[in-house]
């Protein structure tokens, strides 16, 4: 029994809940349609743009691509992904500051069939909101910019946490920052000490083998196993 002279209701507790209800439902429909998910998160201006453009040109002569671009109101993303030969999709937030399971199972009912084999949601730029939605994605890569400064794994912890991958980009400009690459991986390892960091520049090209190598094996190997569990 309670000791306050009031009820408490976890709101929280409930949204959560129905969010996992509907990432439970992407994972089911990706699992069964063979499609490889990728939930892509950074701030503003860390370059993930730029980056899903990299990705897609070397994805493309091996996958069909599709990319979910969330923003609050402006479509400029979805002209730079279409150019590059994936299908876009705009998925305006409005006010939201990031996107959910419920956002993502619409964003999915709006490809025709048969799906792309790789999707990848371009998230909201915040290194918060992002993190507390789980949208039944196979692959959470979040990126880190060179002038957020080394720090940010102690700022925004949760986002360092919950990621399976990391890129650490506009390595070029370290030297101008101050940034001690070195010193980020260690916060990063001690929230995170599964997760693989790569420092690269997705403007030069620099670094961007081993990480498209790294990104490439991981998709091989889920969609496989996926479409084998669809083949019984």
């Amino acid at each position: 029994m309670s000791d306050t002279p009031f009820d408490i209701i976890e709101v929280r507790a409930g949204v959560e809940a129905e969010n996992e209800r509907f990432a439970a439902q992407v994972r089911d429909i990706t699992a069964r349609k063979g499609v490889f998910l990728i939930n892509l998160m950074a701030s503003p201006g860390a370059g993930k743009t730029t980056l899903l453009c990299r990705i897609i040109d070397a994805l493309s002569p091996t996958y069909k691509i599709g990319v979910m671009e969330a923003d609050m109101d402006a479509d400029v993303d979805s002209y730079t992904v279409t150019a590059h030969g994936a299908k876009a999709l705009q998925l305006r937030t409005g006010t939201s500051c990031h996107v959910d399971a419920k956002m993502m199972l619409r964003g999915l009912d709006c490809f025709q069939d048969p799906l792309p084999d790789v999707i990848i949601l371009e998230n909201v730029g915040n290194l918060v909101c992002p993190a507390e939605f789980d949208v039944g994605a196979d692959l959470k890569l979040m990126i880190l910019s060179v002038p957020e400064g080394d720090d940010k794994p102690l700022k925004y912890p949760l986002m360092f946490t919950v990621s399976d991958l990391m890129v650490i980009n506009k390595i070029d400009t370290a030297p101008i920052f101050d940034f001690n690459t070195e010193k980020c991986k260690a916060h990063v390892r001690a929230l995170n000490p599964e997760m693989q960091v790569f420092p690269l520049s997705a403007k030069t090209g620099d670094g961007m083998d081993a990480f498209l190598s790294r990104l490439q094996d991981v998709i091989a190997h889920t969609l496989t196993e996926k479409r084998k569990g669809a083949a019984k």
